[in-house]
């Protein structure tokens, strides 16, 4: 049975972010077990990309940051589920409004109605970092805790499949035969696929009242590595033939993160910078128990470092 739901009823589902990597899989599981799903996107005209059978709504996060922004949005919605998120700011859509103010005010919003709220955020927020990114998603998750709502935190590791932005980098690197790596990065992930991700997010918007699920858990794969074996893996799908490291040091890796953020290239950012020195693993992986069942392995992990060893890095080591 659904959350809050008679018998014979089907639950109205809120999915922010719905037509994005990560709310695609999430309204597609929620479809598959009978919900009635509406879909919250900045561009709800590109429906196109989603392929889902769903009523679509405009929504700008960083307009939404009073509860009462949110009254129209929710009158017919039973349960909401954030999954927006930015990966650099542009204009008014800045990390604090996105990430901070707008999720708050939603909190507050479905505290007021009694609605359930499943916020999608990032492991390794309780390390010592720094990123404007990293201290936004921080302070979103303080907020909801503070909110007095039926609220969850969903923490996932790195995520693979199709469509991903950063999931669609790994894959290109990985077929170059040389590619560079930070000399400090040596942080394990524990990566996981990105639909397993949506059909566990819906089992826990669905989940009835009254589980003993806790209020925030973190999500991995079953097999915890380092971003190098990752790449190694991912290489493995699709060639014997293995790839050449360069090794930079964490003082140029670390400029260049800035100069990605500041020219919006590539996927890799100061955020991730700080993540990838530190172990961006579930402390206790709720993931097997979301699904009922064992995670899909994403690439070909194991413990033994495969391909030509590194190259010797230049410069002053961080």
């Amino acid at each position: 049975m659904y959350a809050h739901q008679d018998p014979g009823t089907r639950l109205r589902i809120l999915v922010l972010g719905g037509a994005g990597f990560v709310g695609r899989h999430v309204a597609a599981a929620l479809l598959a077990q009978g919900a009635l799903i509406s879909i919250g996107s900045r561009h709800p005209h590109r429906r196109q990309r989603t392929g889902l059978d769903a009523d679509y709504r405009h929504v700008r996060m960083e307009r939404m940051i009073s509860p009462d922004s949110w009254n129209t949005l929710l009158g017919d919605v039973d349960v909401v589920i954030n999954c927006v998120g930015i990966l650099r700011p542009r204009g008014r859509e800045t990390y604090d409004r996105v990430h901070h103010r707008a999720p708050a005010a939603l909190a507050a919003a479905c505290a007021a109605r009694g609605l359930r709220l499943v916020h999608v955020s990032a492991l390794g927020l309780d390390g010592p970092v720094r990123s404007r990114f990293l201290l936004s998603k921080r302070d979103g998750e303080a907020a909801l805790r503070a909110s007095g709502a039926d609220w969850h935190i969903v923490r996932p590791s790195l995520l693979d499949g199709e469509g991903g932005f950063g999931a669609r980098w790994i894959r290109r690197v990985a077929g170059w035969p040389l590619y560079v790596l930070p000399a400090d990065a040596i942080g394990r992930i524990a990566v996981l696929d990105v639909g397993d991700l949506g059909e566990a997010i819906a089992n826990l918007a669905i989940a009835p009242s009254g589980h003993d699920l806790p209020r925030e858990l973190d999500l991995g794969g079953p097999n915890p590595c380092t971003l190098d074996e990752h790449i190694a893996a991912m290489r493995r799908l699709r060639t014997d033939s293995p790839a050449w490291q360069l090794r930079t040091p964490g003082w140029l890796a670390r400029l260049a993160s800035h100069l990605c953020d500041l020219l919006h290239w590539t996927p890799f950012s100061y955020g991730h910078w700080e993540l990838l020195r530190q172990d961006n693993c579930p402390r206790t992986n709720m993931l097997p128990r979301l699904l009922g069942r064992a995670p899909c392995t994403v690439g070909a992990h194991d413990p033994v470092q495969s391909g030509t060893p590194p190259l010797p890095a230049t410069g002053v080591r961080a």
